[in-house]
């Protein structure tokens, strides 16, 4: 059953709402996020401040928007793979399905590359910086409990989920580093990125990275040459070898001494 599609009113609402993203954004990544004011926000879709309240709770809220879309995309497609998937390959899939369907939906809010340049503007801003940070770590709890829940465990008592989403989320952050600091910001380009490394998840934390290259290459090394003596050396030996004779004779007459004092 397909969903209705919303009335005149809703989509009203929709594009006032797209609308005041695109110009908040727009107006943190041109003059500065601390710069900016709802104010203006609301001037720029010439609407008033109130309305601007009804669809953000502060530009905290329309910074964070985009990455609150697609977070809450993909915590629902993890909720939705098969129950008898390992947990990192679950996480896995569900993150590139999610970026599969979630591309249109972020490109009919905000131009990619304009959420590219907030990702940027969030990176670089202390503000903002802080509150992606206390945001991941809320995601990677949530992720936890979920992981857990799939396999039947308590997430207080069994450290294996935290330590998988810990690992998984580790690899999506140097991704949307990557990702927006490189040539090509399209999704696609975030996705195949994304694959490669949680490709490398496993071979990473289990494999030997030298592997038997690296061992054959210690078993192997050759012994080092004595150096030739020299009259230093010569002199040295001569020194170390009278010095063992007169240890040698001294050990000898140790026990002579004793038995000439018996007790």
């Amino acid at each position: 059953m397909t969903a209705p599609h919303p009335g005149l009113r809703e989509r009203k609402k929709q594009r006032t709402r797209e609308a005041l993203l695109r110009a908040a954004l727009e107006l943190f990544v041109s003059q500065g996020y601390e710069q900016t004011t709802v104010d203006e926000i609301a001037e720029a879709v010439d609407v008033s401040q109130r309305t601007f309240f009804r669809y953000f709770a502060g530009k905290e809220d329309a910074a964070f928007a985009v990455q609150a879309m697609t977070e809450s995309h993909f915590v629902r497609a993890l909720r939705a793979r098969p129950a008898d998937e390992p947990p990192l390959e679950a996480l896995r899939r569900a993150v590139l399905e999610s970026w599969d369907t979630i591309g249109d939906a972020v490109e009919q809010a905000v131009p990619v590359e304009l959420h590219v340049r907030t990702y940027q503007l969030i990176e670089s801003t202390p503000a903002l910086l802080a509150v992606h940070l206390r945001r991941s770590a809320h995601l990677e709890e949530e992720l936890a409990r979920v992981v857990a829940d799939r396999e039947g465990l308590d997430v207080a008592s069994d450290p294996r989920p935290r330590i998988a989403v810990a690992a998984f989320c580790g690899v999506m952050r140097v991704t949307g580093r990557l990702w927006g600091t490189g040539g090509d910001s399209s999704i696609a380009s975030l996705r195949t990125l994304t694959e490669s490394y949680l490709d490398h998840v496993g071979p990473a934390l289990a494999a030997n990275w030298q592997g038997r290259a690296g061992a054959a290459r210690e078993t192997t090394a050759p012994a080092l040459k004595a150096a030739p003596p020299t009259r230093d050396t010569a002199a040295t030996t001569r020194d170390t070898t009278a010095s063992a004779r007169h240890t040698a004779a001294s050990g000898a007459a140790a026990p002579q001494r004793r038995d000439s004092h018996p007790h």
